[in-house]
């Protein structure tokens, strides 16, 4: 049971492919008197309607009615009650489900009565909003068990004497701020005691906790950090600006909280590349335009730093590993698919003047448009923006067209499309990145949209996922990636495993990556030099995927892996032909008289692996194996993929 605490946050820790580079942008742009001089009074700063009245100038009637709607279904739920047994699931089970149903559960039926009341002003709604404020501030813990690492103690229970901020306490505190903002009146009308008990319960949970930086990772300004930093951040700063009545605290902190961002910018390699992959961007780098929107809001415009590459970089990130409708590269843990938030995109790109990422946002609007609006578990305060943007949307069709080739040395993906409709990802990076798989130089392809050679993604999070068995599980294992498996052997955890002479080359004719992955594995495998190259050669509308290797000694087996969602036929030998569900044919060319072939179905059995059962459009995921026949101490393999 200690092992699982103290290793749960171990995706704190993990190292970037980025190094930390000192730019330091806010910090050094601003000091504490700017930041004195140009932060609005939290007496004067209204960034939304409060009225029904003011709301109603600013939302069209349809989504008053909406928000009117979820606030009448959410008063007539019972609240989930939190048990400490359900707070022990998590060290007892392994399980983290049930908790955050109900934890994040009490926050979202809070903002729908929030809302509720403030856009319709009746009074109906905040006897309900008492009850769940004072009920989420007599949780002694705001974030997640899987979270408790930070603390001393290691009983699966929190500490009320040693609180410690994760990603949900913050969003907590966000939502505590809000409440206070949009109907604190109502409450004072109730009992004063309500925003007394707000404040008095954020500050012992959040504010004062927060200054113990050495304690959190992701506070780290020498070491990298990942989507933590400016995900927390952009919470820390809406509430208190919202809450804290003393003005010179209340700058001082915002300033406090502000820079801490500068730890996430500094860790981004030049090119703004997330290893975390598009799914978790929308909790980094969208996130530090949460933050950005909420200081420029708070000075009139005075604080903002949209005009430093490294924020446009890391924005125009999220369109360049687009592949089709809502399918996103996700090496790591990302997933495969993802509903992106169009109206938080178009905003980011108006503001950031890059007509590329706000067509792309009127494109993700018009696909997904509940996606922008909805009341989600987390991002509050996006959400908030998104509605309040709905009136000033273009009715104009989007010119959105989808980006053809990206290079991100950072991190070292390569992303690139050709005419025929083929999607080619690869990456060589390192072991050690954030949320990692072991999975240096393995790619993807899609073809039309369609999913062919597919990175698995991720299972469900379990105590298991972040802890010292984590590559137990299959889907981080390169065994179960597009990769060789050499005498047996697959890649190791670690930032030494990675990918050594790196080089792309993008134009016309050809998007490559050439990388040796051979220090990626394990040196039990025997491996001196393992030459990749990954090829979408344009002018033949082909992807290529070539091994130079050479080994210790003769090998006692070599395989190669191609992972599938598509349906399988073997029967021609040197052919692998490949069904997508809508019927497109793909073939996976070898040399029939060096491999055989079989295939296997991983499992989707246990906490970690039930989300495989849908994850792919419920398409079962297959792992492809060819068998070397005529195994050689060096020697070199040839793969290519075409479209029937």
């Amino acid at each position: 049971m200690k092992t699982l605490l103290t290793l749960s946050l171990i995706c704190l820790v993990v190292l970037c492919q980025a190094q930390v580079t000192p730019r330091n942008i806010i910090s050094t742009k601003y000091s504490t008197e700017s930041y004195r001089a140009n932060i609005i009074p939290k007496s004067q700063w209204k960034p939304y309607p409060k009225t029904p009245e003011e709301w109603k100038k600013a939302l069209p009637d349809s989504i008053i009615q909406s928000i009117i709607k979820a606030g009448e279904a959410t008063a007539k739920k019972e609240m989930p009650q939190m048990s400490a047994s359900i707070l022990m699931n998590y060290v007892r089970s392994g399980d983290r489900e049930e908790h955050s149903k109900i934890s994040f559960g009490r926050r979202v039926n809070l903002m729908d009565l929030v809302l509720a009341e403030s856009v319709e002003g009746k009074g109906r709604f905040t006897e309900d909003i008492m009850n769940y404020v004072w009920a989420i501030c007599e949780e002694t813990y705001w974030g997640v068990p899987a979270h408790l690492g930070v603390q001393k103690a290691k009983s699966g229970l929190p500490d009320a004497e040693d609180p410690t901020v994760d990603l949900f306490a913050a969003e907590t505190a966000s939502v505590l701020g809000l409440t206070d903002y949009f109907v604190g009146e109502k409450l004072d009308k109730i009992s004063p005691l309500i925003r007394k008990r707000i404040y008095a319960e954020t500050n012992r949970k959040i504010f004062e906790p927060i200054k113990q930086v050495e304690r959190y990772g992701y506070l780290s300004k020498k070491n990298p950090v990942n989507n933590w930093n400016p995900w927390i951040v952009s919470n820390l700063l809406i509430a208190d600006l919202f809450l804290e009545t003393d003005e010179s605290k209340r700058v001082a902190s915002a300033y406090t909280y502000s820079t801490l961002m500068d730890a996430y910018l500094n860790s981004l390699g030049d090119d703004g590349g997330c290893d975390e992959g598009p799914s978790y961007w929308f909790a980094a780098g969208a996130c530090v335009f949460d933050a950005l929107e909420t200081l420029a809001s708070a000075s009139n415009g005075k604080i903002n730093i949209y005009d430093q590459p490294i924020v446009q970089k890391l924005a125009a990130y999220i369109y360049k590993t687009h592949i089709a409708d809502d399918y996103f590269v996700n090496f790591a843990d990302a997933d495969p698919k993802l509903r992106p938030d169009g109206l938080m995109l178009y905003r980011f790109g108006q503001t950031l003047k890059d007509d590329k990422l706000t067509q792309f946002g009127l494109w993700a609007f018009d696909r997904f448009p509940t996606t922008a609006t909805s009341n989600g578990s987390f991002h509050r305060m996006r959400r908030i923006a998104n509605i309040l943007t709905l009136k000033q949307m273009p009715k104009a069709t989007t010119t959105y067209v989808p980006n053809t080739d990206a290079w991100f040395h950072d991190i070292q993906v390569l992303t690139t499309r050709a005419s025929n409709g083929f999607y080619l990802a690869t990456h060589a990076g390192h072991n050690a990145e954030s949320h990692n798989h072991n999975d240096v130089g393995d790619f993807l392809l899609y073809a039309n949209g369609e999913p062919v050679i597919i990175d698995a993604g991720r299972g469900n999070y379990t105590a298991r996922t972040f802890s010292s068995r984590r590559y137990e599980l299959w889907f981080t294992q390169s065994q179960y990636h597009n990769l060789p498996i050499i005498n047996g052997k697959g890649q190791l955890a670690g930032r030494k495993y990675e990918g050594i002479n790196v080089k792309s080359t993008v134009n016309d004719k050809e998007a490559t990556l050439n990388m040796d992955i051979a220090p990626a594995y394990d040196k039990e495998a025997g491996v001196q030099t393992w030459n990749r190259t990954v090829k979408l050669n344009k002018a033949k509308n082909q992807v290529e995927i070539t091994d130079d290797y050479a080994l210790n000694q003769k090998p006692g087996s070599l395989e190669q892996v191609f992972m599938t969602v598509c349906e399988v036929n073997t029967d021609t030998p040197g052919k692998i032909v490949l069904t997508t569900p809508k019927k497109q044919k793909v073939t996976l060319a070898y040399e029939a008289k060096n491999w055989t072939v079989s295939t296997d179905l991983p499992s989707t059995e246990g906490m970690e692996y039930k989300s495989f059962k849908t994850k792919w459009d419920n398409h079962p995921v297959r792992r492809i194996i060819l068998t070397n026949k005529n195994l050689t101490q060096k020697g070199k393999n040839a793969f290519t993929v075409v479209m029937n």
